[in-house]
């Protein structure tokens, strides 16, 4: 008798033995996939393991074989065992997020099989940050080391444009063959069965590349490292740079990650001496920055609160006279960001997600920018029949409208992702969000950044670590001025970006973490739960942290209870318990055992390890 150790891509721990018909004993491998009965439904599940025995006395029979060949080789179902370990979810959830959409789905994959070249001699050399501007020549000559080697490369980029700028640059400089892999794209299936067969051979994409099959893996670059692109937001809700690091070891290759700034991970790693740097200097020149203490302006400035000091207007007014070209900047789309009554003071809500609608001019609609709910905008007031409504906050459009008051005789233009090109560029002043900092090529004579209070001081412990990054980011678009205007002038990312020292910040970020026993000194867990009843959601979240809470154990610490933010999205209610663990993996056993002693009936739960 042979019996198959199956997992299924549900959060359901197993695996499950299912018995091998006698006419298929010779078509089952591990890493295949096949058809099982799971609960009455026909599912797609993944063999993991086959033996001779089992304990089951009523056990189901393997419905149907899909693959001829195996779609998940030893590396793959270590790596995924792996993530399923730290990211606290099932195997078979990790699997799903390392397959093709049309393989979760149980397609063919066709009789060709999967090239299995012989493996490499495993090296496990430092991973390596490079940081500057120019960081690309450095990716290809690590990508032209790994070819010479007969190994491939996997580089991974915050998005599908740059990606897309990367693959053509990598094939002119190179005779490998470069696949652009992304989830979702146009014959997605075939570009992985296609990178799955060959020899050696460079994969550029988005996060999930991460999980590419490619053969004789020796390099994995990541641009960018510290960006949150790289965190998935579904479960499981894994991180790419931390995946990287995983298939590093698993398959002895390099490791090359890339920014302006690392990411407070990889310079904890770099202080304890397990990352090398590489500082690639600035063609450049560094701009100067300074910093508007709002605090400190005119008794009228303060009485007025307008968008602009008088500082930055007088400077933007002197830039312009030289003919230059100015940006403005601010994290925050719209009009208003806020509609409420002017005399009752109810504010115009999402029905879906109950937070408040922002207001945009150019399409006269109120907006939800969590689910895209849209609406016209009321002439009366929908609780009390009111005829005004008082608009509220900064957006683009707002910030837009004010620089066209006082600057009448300059061009005034909002970019954005969709509209950054040469022909677009024809202005004098420029608003824009943070999408502006991906595009190469662009240079300004002056960056007035205003309201980045609210980046700042957003409940968030990485909220710092984001802010600085932002503004680094900005900083290597200009190498004439950048004038920022705060409440919190002496803020140490302020102070690190005035004297072009991050590692000013990065050591006070470092130290202030570990006063506090946050990351990356402790791994910090998420578990979210939610439901469409406010109450029973409530009553499940308090349930479950009094419950956890009375566990005693030393490298586990329950922190806090509270609502989601937002405490209701797309139609569900949130609440979100925060806890504290020194191991992801020991918090991973111990919310397994835990959890499944819960009864949450129209309740789902979810864990964010290491949330973003």
């Amino acid at each position: 008798m042979l019996y198959a150790k199956v997992v299924l891509g549900l959060p359901i721990e197993g695996p499950f033995d299912y018995l091998v018909p006698p006419g298929l004993e010779n078509k089952v491998f591990i890493g295949i996939r096949i058809w099982v009965n799971f609960r009455n439904k026909k599912e797609v599940a993944y063999v993991v393991g086959l033996s001779s025995k089992t304990k089951i006395k009523k056990i189901k029979e393997v419905s149907a074989v899909i693959d001829a060949a195996a779609v998940l080789d030893e590396n793959m179902l270590l790596l995924t065992r792996m993530l399923a370990e730290y990211y606290c979810c099932s195997w078979g959830e990790a699997i799903e997020a390392a397959l093709p959409d049309e393989l979760r789905k149980g397609r063919e994959t066709g009789n060709g099989s999967v090239f299995q070249a012989p493996e490499k001699e495993k090296t496990e050399p430092f991973p390596v940050f490079v940081q500057g501007q120019d960081r690309f020549p450095v990716y290809l000559r690590e990508i032209k080391e790994a070819l010479a080697s007969a190994r491939s490369a996997i580089v991974l980029f915050t998005d599908i444009l740059e990606a897309e700028r990367a693959k053509e640059l990598i094939e002119k400089k190179s005779d490998t063959e470069v696949f652009l892999a992304f989830r979702k794209q146009p014959k997605e299936l075939e570009v992985w069965k296609k990178i799955s067969q060959a020899q050696k051979c460079v994969v550029v994409g988005t996060r999930s590349s991460i999980f590419s099959p490619v053969n004789n893996l020796g390099l994995i670059i990541v641009d960018q490292e510290q960006d949150q692109v790289y965190k998935q937001e579904q479960s499981p809700h894994y991180q790419a740079r931390q995946v990287a690091l995983m298939r590093a070891q698993i398959c002895g290759s390099k490791v090359v990650f890339g920014g302006l700034v690392p990411s407070l991970e990889s310079f904890h790693l770099a202080q304890e001496g397990k990352f090398k740097f590489e500082i690639i200097p600035s063609k450049q020149a560094y701009p100067q920055v300074q910093v508007i203490d709002n605090r400190r302006l005119s008794y009228a400035d303060r009485k007025n609160k307008p968008i602009f000091s008088k500082f930055l207007a007088d400077t933007i007014y002197a830039t312009l006279a030289e003919k230059g070209k100015v940006l403005v900047f601010i994290e925050r789309k719209g009009f208003a960001t806020s509609a409420a009554c002017h005399n009752c003071g109810a504010a115009l809500k999402c029905p879906r997600c109950n937070i408040n609608l922002v207001f945009h001019f150019d399409e006269d609609k109120l907006k939800c920018h969590h689910c895209n709910f849209k609406m016209e905008v009321p002439r009366i007031c929908p609780s009390c029949n009111a005829g005004y409504i008082k608009y509220s906050g900064l957006g683009t459009e707002k910030v837009e409208s004010e620089l066209a008051r006082i600057f009448p005789q300059a061009r005034v233009k909002i970019l954005n992702e969709e509209n950054i090109t040469g022909t677009n560029l024809a202005a004098d002043i420029f608003v824009a969000t943070s999408s502006v900092i991906k595009h190469q090529g662009l240079n300004f004579d002056l960056i007035g950044v205003i309201a980045i209070d609210n980046s700042l001081n957003r409940v968030d412990f990485r909220s710092g670590e984001k802010t600085f990054a932002l503004l680094m980011g900005l900083a290597s678009i200009t190498s004439k001025k950048m004038i920022i205007q705060s409440v919190n002038a002496n803020h140490h990312c302020f102070q690190a970006l005035i004297k072009n020292d991050p590692q000013i910040f990065l050591k006070e970020e470092l130290k202030q973490r570990k006063q506090l026993n946050f990351a990356p000194y402790k791994h910090m867990i998420l578990l979210r739960l939610r439901g469409a009843r406010l109450d029973k959601v409530k009553d499940a979240a308090c349930a479950l942290f009094e419950r956890l809470s009375r566990i005693k154990t030393s490298s586990i610490k329950m922190l806090s209870l509270n609502p989601g933010q937002p405490a209701k999205l797309r139609g569900n209610f949130y609440y979100q318990i925060l806890m504290r663990a020194s191991s992801a993996e020991k918090a991973g056993k111990f919310l397994r055992l835990h959890l499944k002693e819960g009864h949450f009936s129209g309740i789902i739960v979810t864990v964010d390890v290491d949330p973003v």
